[in-house]
C-alpha cells in the first residue's frame, strides 16, 4: 500500500512540475544562478552597500547572459546562412544517400526523397535562432526572481535557525550550504570541460579543412553544457558537414571518430577525475536525469536537470531515513556522502 501511494504521488508531483513548467522553470533556475553567485553578493555587501553590491552583481549575471545568447546566435547565424548558400550540395549528397538506400531495397527513402526540400532545413535552422531570441522574456523572469531571492538569503537563513524544530531546521541549512558548493563547483568543472571540448573541436574541424571551424567550436563549448545530448549533436552536425564538403563517408568517418575519442576523453576519463566524489552521482542517473527533465521543460529542463539531482542527493544525504538513496545512486567506487 505504502508503494501504491508512493508511486502515485511520485506521478502527481512529476505532472504538476510538467504542467506548471513556466512557473517552476523560471524558479529553478533562479536557485541555481543564487546558489552559483551568492558567495560573490556576500563578500561585496561586505564591503559596499548592500543594495550596491546587489546591483554588481546582477550587471554581472545579465553579462553572462548577453555573452551566451550573443555565441550562440552568432554561430547558429552563420551556421544558417552557410547552408543557404551551399544548399544544393546537400540537396545534392542526400539524393546520392536516398539513391542507395532505394538500391538496397529501403522503399522509404523514395518517399522521404520526394517530400525532402533543403529550403526546409534552413527555414528549420533560422526558426531555432529565432528562438533562442524569444526566450530573453523567460531570462528576465529568471533575473527579478534572482534579484529578490538575494535580498532574502540573510532573513531566510535567519528565519531557519529560529525554528522551533532544530533538526528540520539542521537539514535545511545544511542542504542548502552543501548543494551551493556542489552546485558551484559543477558548474566551474562544467565551464573547464566546455572550453576544452570547444577548442579540441575547432582544432579537429580546422585540421580537416572543414569550413566554420571557430563556430563548431563555440557550439560545442555551449552544447557541452548539456551532458550527453550536446556532445552527441556537436559531434553528429559536423561530420554531416564534412560528409557534404568531401563528398567522402571514409574522410567523414574519420572526422566522426576524432571528434568522439576528444569527447570520450573529456567526459569519460578528465572530468570525472577532476569532479572527484563531490558530484558522486551514477552515470546512469546522469543520463536519466538529463531525458527525464528534457521530457518535461524542453532543452532547459536538460541543462538544469544534473543540478536539480544533486541538490535532491544532497539534501537526502543530510537526513538517516533519506540518507541510504543517496548512498544508492552515488557513483560507484566513491565514498558515500558525509
Amino acid at each position: 500500500m505504502r508503494a501504491a501511494v508512493g508511486a502515485v504521488a511520485a506521478i502527481a508531483a512529476f505532472a504538476a512540475i510538467y504542467w506548471a513548467s513556466t512557473v517552476l522553470a523560471p524558479i529553478a533556475c533562479a536557485l541555481f544562478i543564487i546558489a552559483i553567485v551568492w558567495p560573490l553578493q556576500k563578500w561585496l555587501q561586505a564591503r559596499l552597500p548592500k543594495l550596491l553590491a546587489l546591483a554588481v552583481v546582477v550587471a554581472i549575471i545579465a553579462a553572462v547572459f548577453v555573452v551566451f545568447g550573443s555565441l550562440v546566435t552568432w554561430g547558429l547565424g552563420r551556421i544558417a546562412r552557410w547552408l543557404a548558400t551551399d544548399a544544393a550540395r546537400f540537396q545534392l549528397l542526400y539524393t546520392q544517400v536516398a539513391t542507395w538506400l532505394e538500391q538496397h531495397g529501403i522503399a522509404v527513402a523514395g518517399l522521404w526523397a520526394e517530400h525532402f526540400n533543403m529550403r526546409w532545413l534552413v527555414r528549420a535552422a533560422q526558426e531555432i535562432a529565432g528562438r533562442l531570441n524569444t526566450t530573453i522574456g523567460f531570462w528576465l523572469v529568471v533575473l527579478v526572481y534572482v534579484i529578490l531571492g538575494l535580498l532574502e538569503v540573510d532573513g531566510t537563513e535567519r528565519k531557519l535557525r529560529a525554528m522551533p524544530n532544530q533538526s528540520a531546521a539542521l537539514v535545511l541549512l545544511n542542504g542548502a550550504a552543501r548543494t551551493a558548493e556542489k552546485l558551484r563547483r559543477y558548474v566551474i568543472i562544467r565551464t573547464l570541460m566546455s572550453a576544452a571540448t570547444g577548442a579540441l573541436v575547432w582544432a579537429i574541424v580546422s585540421l580537416a579543412g572543414l569550413p566554420l571551424a571557430t563556430e563548431w567550436g563555440v557550439i560545442a563549448f555551449v552544447l557541452n553544457y548539456i551532458p550527453f545530448i550536446g556532445p552527441f549533436i556537436a559531434t553528429v552536425f559536423p561530420t554531416l558537414f564534412a560528409l557534404a564538403q568531401f563528398g567522402s563517408w571514409q574522410e567523414a568517418l574519420i572526422v566522426f571518430i576524432c571528434l568522439n575519442i576528444a569527447q570520450f576523453v573529456i567526459g569519460s576519463y578528465i572530468e570525472p577525475h577532476v569532479a572527484g566524489s563531490a558530484l558522486a552521482i551514477s552515470p546512469f542517473l546522469v543520463l536519466f536525469s538529463v531525458f527525464l527533465w528534457t521530457f518535461l521543460w524542453g532543452v532547459f529542463g536538460a541543462f538544469i536537470g544534473v543540478p536539480i539531482t544533486i541538490a535532491l542527493l544532497t539534501f537526502c544525504a543530510q537526513h538517516p531515513s533519506s540518507r541510504w538513496l543517496a548512498d544508492l545512486l552515488a557513483a560507484p567506487d566513491n565514498a558515500p556522502e558525509a
